[in-house]
């Protein structure tokens, strides 16, 4: 590299190998392997320095300038991958194709040939240390066909094979997105689409009639009628998305399952916003823990983690699926020693399905292999355990056949594979002894070989005298014969029978003919054996990817297992009940909860060892809109998510936080609870309250749920009344939906007398001796005042800016009655600063008198006269 530039200022063949490979990385970071390294260059190399915290350094010249370079160990690149893609890079990995030794054989100075060999980016990663086990990773293709306003939506988890489509209006994308939470999304150049997280990719990809036939080629049919009907813009995704991964993998497609075609109306839908607010998956801050899932989540299996995610993601729309993922789930909650069985076995289940993905791909190790055999032979005993069940629930009988037909791939497996095969397969060893009497008998001769050598240094110690002499092994000499320096003349000598290889700081190493020999048929026996172990290995792989398919199911049918397992675990834990979901029969749609705790707060509560209080809501057609209001820090925001939350779990399948919970379908959920400001985008708080809220009245129908706090709170109290009372009208009058509306206008309460389906109700709280008591109970009518005054004094306002904002409430208050402005009454008030000194110093009697006692001081008489004494001043202070 120090001449990387010749006189006539063009680059050496080894810098115009590397800008021809880094002309086909584009705009990915290009790791070009230098023996045992990694290196990255110029702007590259300023990139990855930056994000890995590595040293920058420069090596030789280009045009004049040092060329930046910085490097990675090859045998550490993972964990250096790992935070470049999520510091939001891509890579381009050009490896070695030839040995130094072939490169060499080619004639004069050739210089090693090396290509791109895969393109690491964060949606098509595979690797065990790149993925969260317990989250999917998503690669997302969008594509735009004709002005039909609609677009295709392709989305893969290659780790496992999941693979999915759909059409979708341009206004729900952000509500997919969001809950397929892709890792990276590719749209066709040129496209006017504008995604988080997207990059251009080659538009004719982009095709429906080339998609279709890559379809059939990759699933081997020759229509895809079996499949579902896709529209052109599901085909040209799923194109787009499959020329992507063949790119990505340089020809090498992954696993891939049959397309599961979805539609819009199969899950209830949840926009962006609504996802954010109630912290379904993720909390506002991006963490699990916090969140709904992480509230719920009791699995023992990545897989099931996973799945149980996509399952709050997408609560279902299907009543008679909804009630079989519930029929798994009483199973094992009522019957706790099958479901402590099962979890058991589950926990030390391996995770088969990225194992699969890993050995589709091409990067499969005999672990891999290993956990397929332990995962599917698990597997099989589980299907003849519970196949022993009376009275199986209806999904239990369909999950069960998938996890058996496995048992001659496992016996192979079993009996070709060491009981814990190693990663790496450089060095042989994880076919099992036995397996193979030919490959026995290679390792056989290998053995003795060592053994033989072992001897021979033995001889050579008593035939020189040198008791220190060894025989040694590296991978630059091989075997060699070394001995300190300082008796190294004696194996100069030409009579010796040793020839001089190399000389280092206190030793010096030597080779022999006896050696030489007997190192040749080591070396020999123990290539044999290598070769004829990974010739093992491609069959073995090969037996694995003719049943692929069939191993995807078993996969998915011990996720399933393990979800219904934890939910019912969850509600063991909680109390939580089954969910009945009714007809509505011309009833209209009902919401009826006793009972209802939000599973966020209590967990926190819990473990402060303070209890939840629980609330009933029951919303129906004749009284399907709540006005609820109450003092801050009162509950009302935790109340409407508590409800909201009760949906999801109910559709997704799921016990729920209740005494009981009978509810109709759900179609839409909206939340429009609190806004943060999004001032990169140039959107205030009231803006985006607004956008919610605009989609809300767009979007709701009578049989969606709508959660709203606070609508109006962001500007002038006048406009803000004024929007709040036309919103409440709206949804009572147009949309017809189930809701809950929280606020502190007051003023809006007036509308129970012309609008027959609201009802009032309010959070209870009460003053006791000047403090505020918060019950966090819900009642019936109207709050009787918003107790502002009394949670600013909780929260710690200086006594003086409260004195000064109970004169001003007095005489809001009394000029609104008298002439019903808001602000009359306030022309004459005196200004702060000259009514400040008037504010008296707050007296307690009691406290000045508990601290002038010295209780150390105390007799026992003095200390019975003293609390005599404050419970006088105790009585005197109550009656004032």
């Amino acid at each position: 590299m120090a001449n990387s530039t010749s006189t006539t200022n063009q680059p050496t063949p080894m810098m115009a190998q590397y800008f021809t490979l880094k002309a086909e990385a584009q705009d990915c970071l290009l790791f070009y392997r230098m023996g045992d390294f990694f290196e990255l260059f110029f702007d590259d190399a300023k990139m990855a320095a930056a994000t890995l915290d590595i040293a920058l350094t420069s090596r030789g010249e280009h045009a004049g300038q040092p060329i930046p370079m910085c490097g990675v160990p090859v045998h550490s690149a993972e964990s250096y991958l790992a935070r470049l893609i999520k510091g939001g890079h891509r890579v381009a990995i050009a490896e070695q194709t030839e040995t130094p030794a072939e490169a060499k054989a080619r004639g004069g100075k050739a210089l090693v040939a090396r290509a791109i060999v895969r393109y690491v980016t964060a949606g098509t990663l595979t690797e065990e240390t790149l993925l969260d086990s317990r989250r999917d990773n998503m690669l997302v293709a969008l594509a735009q066909t004709g002005g039909e306003g609609e677009l295709g939506l392709a989305a893969a988890d290659i780790s496992t094979g999941r693979f999915e489509t759909m059409t979708v209006r341009a206004g729900d994308l952000p509500a997919e997105l969001a809950r397929l939470r892709p890792s990276e999304v590719v749209i066709a150049e040129g496209s006017t689409l504008e995604v988080a997280n997207s990059h251009p990719f080659d538009k004719a990809a982009f095709s429906s009639a080339r998609a279709e036939d890559a379809l059939k080629r990759l699933f081997a049919v020759a229509t895809l009628d079996g499949f579902g009907q896709f529209s052109r813009a599901e085909l040209a995704a799923m194109g787009g998305l499959i020329a992507y991964l063949d790119h990505a993998g340089k020809g090498t497609l992954p696993f891939l399952a049959p397309p599961l075609r979805k539609t819009s109306g199969a899950h209830v839908a949840i926009d962006a916003a609504t996802r954010e607010s109630l912290e379904i998956v993720a909390t506002t801050g991006g963490t699990r823990a916090g969140s709904l899932l992480g509230a719920v989540d009791r699995t023992v299996t990545g897989a099931g983690a996973r799945l149980l995610a996509q399952d709050l993601s997408a609560p279902l729309m299907d009543a008679p699926l909804i009630d079989a993922r519930l029929g798994l789930v009483q199973l094992f909650h009522d019957d706790a020693t099958l479901r402590s069985q099962l979890r058991a076995a589950l926990r030390a289940l391996p995770d088969i399905g990225r194992a699969l993905g890993r050995v589709a791909i091409g990067r499969g190790s005999p672990r891999d292999l290993g956990q397929l055999r332990d995962g599917l032979g698990e597997a099989r005993l589980l299907r003849e355990r519970l196949g022993r069940l009376a009275d199986q629930p209806l999904l239990l009988t369909q999950l069960l056949p998938a996890l058996d037909g496995h048992g001659a791939l496992v016996d192979a497996l079993a009996r070709a594979l060491v009981p814990s095969p190693p990663t790496e397969t450089n060095n042989g060893g994880y076919i099992a002894d036995g397996f193979d009497p030919a490959l026995d008998e290679l390792r056989r001769l290998a053995g003795d070989g060592r053994r033989a050598i072992a001897a021979l240094e033995a001889q050579y110690r008593e035939q020189t005298g040198i008791s220190a002499l060894k025989i040694r092994h590296n991978g630059v000499l091989g075997y060699h014969v070394e001995v300190p320096a300082r008796a190294a003349d004696q194996l100069m000598q030409p009579e010796s029978g040793f020839t001089h290889r190399q000389t280092l700081a206190g030793v010096v190493r030597f080779n022999s003919i006896d050696l030489h020999e007997q190192a040749g048929r080591v070396a020999q026996a123990g290539a044999h054996a290598l070769v004829a172990e990974a010739a093992h290995l491609e069959t073995l792989i090969e037996a694995v990817l003719d049943r692929k398919a069939d191993i995807a199911r078993a996969a998915d049918a011990l996720a399933r297992l393990d979800v219904a397992a934890a939910l019912a675990e969850r509600a063991a834990e909680g109390g939580w009940q089954r969910p009945h979901f009714v007809v509505e029969d011309g009833v209209g749609p009902c919401l009826d909860i006793v009972g209802g705790r939000h599973p966020v707060v209590e967990d926190a509560l819990r473990a402060q060892g303070q209890p939840f209080v629980a609330n009933d809501c029951r919303l129906v057609a004749t009284d399907r809109l709540w006005l609820v209001t109450g003092p801050n820090m009162g509950g009302k925001s935790t109340f409407l998510r508590q409800n909201a939350l009760i949906v999801i779990l109910a559709q997704a399948g799921a016990f729920v936080p209740a005494e009981s919970a009978t509810l109709t379908l759900v179609d839409r959920l909206f939340s429009r609870v609190g806004a943060s400001d999004n001032l990169a985008r140039g959107r205030s708080t009231f803006m985006v309250e607004m956008v919610e809220t605009a989609a809300i009245l767009a979007q709701a129908t009578e049989h969606s749920f709508v959660i709203l706090d606070e609508v109006g709170r962001g500007t002038s109290t006048y406009d803000g009344l004024a929007l709040a009372w036309a919103v409440v009208e709206a949804v009572h009058e147009v949309n017809r939906c189930r809701c809950l509306f929280a606020t502190h206008y007051h003023e809006l309460t007036r509308l129970s007398e012309t609008l027959d389906a609201l009802s009032l109700h309010h959070v209870r709280a009460r003053e006791w001796k000047g403090d505020l008591v918060l019950l966090h109970e819900l009642a019936e009518g109207p709050a009787d005042r918003s107790y502002g005054l009394a949670v600013a004094r909780l929260a710690g306002l200086p006594p003086l800016v409260l004195k000064r904002a109970k004169d001003v409430l007095g005489r809001l208050e009394a000029g609104k009655a008298k002439t019903g402005g808001i602000a009359a009454g306030l022309d004459d008030l005196p200004l702060f600063a000259s009514v400040a000194t008037q504010v008296e110093e707050v007296v307690d009697p009691l406290r000045d008198a508990l601290d002038g006692i010295d209780a150390d001081a105390l007799s026992p008489r003095e200390a019975l006269d003293h609390i005599y004494r404050l419970k006088q001043l105790a009585a005197a202070s109550h009656h004032e």
